[in-house]
């Protein structure tokens, strides 16, 4: 009698069980006989799936509260065999080891358990998978004989795969599926690279200083019709931390590169607002503000934001600390808008903006920003804290004004520290060298980007002029200290009456004479908020 051949043996042991029934149902149908763990194995039970419990194969039960249970030679003697290789499969037959075909395994919840408040360090510990990565590692290692699929969303395609013959059991010369195998074995190994990626940076998220090492995880999360330019290629990438990567756009063409860089820079400019009882708004051009105010409505800040520099809030990105409402969106209307962020939009928001087919709206949470601070070298990558000291911290809604101190003969009167307080925040989003003009707390003329800071300071007062803005009386915000009296002079002949900025100067005494002389008032913060 002819012995029939063996079926082809799937493990399945997961965290997530989408679509885990669904798969074994079609593996058991097309012949496959099923192993599993845990609570894999009890819900495929009630769903009247056929499973070999995996202490059956092992001769051991589960121990140490799931801590140990697929580390067995039983199980990675079945991943790891060359089907091919004489020897392997000698070992095989001596060691009654039978080969596994197919792994589909996913990892415990790491990163979500970590992410919830208040977890403990023995939770997290719980939640680093052992089993799972080896199991994995094994079957990618393998995978010229293993299918190996770490993604519930794949499971449809190696099943149709299977059903084809496109995918089949062990390893056969010129198998069709070999690409297939080979991108679902990279898969795991990202996969499995993230996941520690997020071990590592928990356990050294308390570290004192600077760590040895540190694995950035990126997830693509779409591919960009160009760069900064046609000719080039680009892509999103995003890291696990709050941010870019919860963005939905929910109108308007694809987004391109460089809305996303501006994108971001908006989100910086109105964080210090994001948990304030008004609502601010930054129109952001080249990752810089043209114009940033704040008004107890969206409206209103839009409508300060705007007068700031409406020539060049042309093609602008404009971001919002607080949910748009229809009101804001019909303001709107008039200008030319690459793209509008917020934290949130009213139900008939939407409906305003769909009158503009290519722009692009976009929901981006707002709040307090984690993590360090990347800038891209050639070659490497430089770190940093992030820049939040300029309000209290991103989202506070506060100025922290410890260190803070008048340093002229003249304080600043009560109107003037209010104007004094926005300027501040406000300037740590423009690009250095910055002079920020504001009043009634909002721009009226940024000189952004500047080589010298006199040259700042006078191109921040033509800016006002030129849009119909007098400096007079206004207060005025340097992102860093004024090495010599002359910006100080050039605002002071436009009006200017008190100025905030960090001191530090060797000129310090030169600087503060002039703003004497002027009848300004001179607030040193003590802290520098150059933005390259």
């Amino acid at each position: 009698m002819v012995k029939p051949p063996p079926r082809p043996r799937a493990l399945l042991s997961v965290s997530d069980k989408r679509g885990i029934v669904e798969l074994a149902r079609d593996l058991v149908a097309l012949g496959w006989e099923i192993v599993s763990t845990g609570g894999t194995a009890e819900t495929l039970r009630k769903a009247s799936v056929p499973v070999i419990a995996i202490e059956q194969v092992t001769g051991f039960p589960e121990m140490m509260d799931g801590r140990v249970k697929t580390l067995h030679p039983k199980v990675h003697g079945g991943l790891l065999a060359r089907r091919a290789h004489p020897g392997d499969r000698a070992a095989l037959v001596e060691h009654g080891i039978t080969p596994i075909d197919l792994v589909a395994v996913n990892l415990y919840p790491f990163r979500e358990t970590v992410a919830k408040p208040g977890v403990t360090s023995e939770q997290a510990i719980e939640q680093i998978d052992i089993g799972g990565p080896s199991m994995l590692r094994s079957a990618a290692k393998n995978h010229h004989d293993v299918v190996v699929v770490v993604d519930p969303d794949d499971y449809p395609r190696v099943v149709a795969a299977l059903k084809s013959g496109e995918l089949t059991p062990g390893a056969s010369p010129g198998d069709p599926g070999t690409e297939l195998r080979r991108r679902l074995a990279a898969k795991v190994f990202a996969h499995t690279a993230a996941y520690d990626a997020a071990i590592h940076g928990y356990l050294i998220k308390d570290e004192a200083g600077w760590p040895e090492r540190v694995t950035l995880a990126l997830e693509r999360r779409q591919e960009l019709r160009y760069g900064e330019n046609p000719h080039q290629a680009a892509a999103l990438y995003a890291t696990e931390e709050p941010g870019i990567r919860h963005l939905e756009q929910l109108h308007g063409k694809e987004l391109s590169f460089n809305n996303l860089l501006d994108i971001d820079a908006g989100l910086m400019a109105v964080a210090p607002w994001a948990n304030s009882d008004r609502a601010a708004c930054a129109i952001i051009k080249h990752t810089t503000p043209c114009g940033i105010a704040v008004a107890r409505s969206p409206r209103e800040a839009y409508e300060r934001a705007l007068a700031t520099d409406r020539t060049s809030a042309f093609g602008s990105v404009i971001a919002y600390s607080v949910a748009v409402d229809r009101a804001t969106a019909e303001a709107m209307r008039d200008l030319f808008v690459e793209v509008v962020v917020a934290p949130a939009f009213a139900d008939d928001t939407l409906a305003v903006f769909r009158e503009k087919k290519n722009l692009r709206v976009v929901r981006v949470p707002i709040g307090e920003l984690a993590g360090w601070d990347w800038k891209r070298i050639q070659g490497g990558f430089l770190a940093q804290q992030r820049p939040g000291v300029q309000a209290g911290g991103p989202g506070s809604g506060t100025v922290d004004e410890t260190g803070w101190k008048v340093v002229t003969r003249r304080a600043p009167t009560e109107a003037e520290w209010r104007d004094l307080r926005f300027a501040w925040a406000a300037v740590g989003a423009v690009k250095s060298n910055a002079i920020l003009l504001a009043r009634d707390e909002a721009a009226i003329g940024i000189g952004a980007g500047q080589t010298s800071r006199v040259d700042a300071s006078f191109l921040a007062v033509h800016k006002a002029r030129q849009q119909g803005h007098d400096p007079a009386g206004a207060v005025l915000a340097s992102d860093a200290f004024f090495p010599f009296a002359d910006g100080v002079e050039e605002a002071a002949a436009a009006g200017v009456r008190a100025i905030i900025q960090p001191g530090g100067s060797v000129k310090d005494a030169d600087v503060v004479a002039a703003a004497d002389r002027a009848d300004l008032a001179m607030v040193f913060t003590g802290i520098r908020q150059f933005r390259h």
